[in-house]
């Protein structure tokens, strides 16, 4: 896991709804709450990304939009031959 940028405005986010929790529980909570929520957000967040990335693969064809394998589109370079 990496640290980006927008992770601030995420940390800064929990902050906020950890202050949010505090009145209504005691804080030790708020922050078990708040740390479970990071790192749940940031599995979610890797396991998307590396969804997204093994789908999109090498690229994109821009013609018919399918996934390029091997620096060739499976529709548009099959068509042309």
């Amino acid at each position: 896991m990496k640290f980006e940028r927008r992770e601030i405005i995420l940390i800064v986010g929990l902050f906020l709804f950890m202050i949010g929790l505090i009145p209504f529980m005691a804080p030790v909570y708020a922050v078990v709450i708040v740390i479970l929520m990071y790192f749940g957000i940031k599995l979610y967040v890797g396991k998307k990304r590396k969804s997204i990335h093994d789908d999109v693969g090498e690229g994109i064809c821009m013609e018919c939009g399918s996934k390029i394998i091997n620096k060739m589109c499976s529709n548009c370079d099959y068509s042309q031959e």
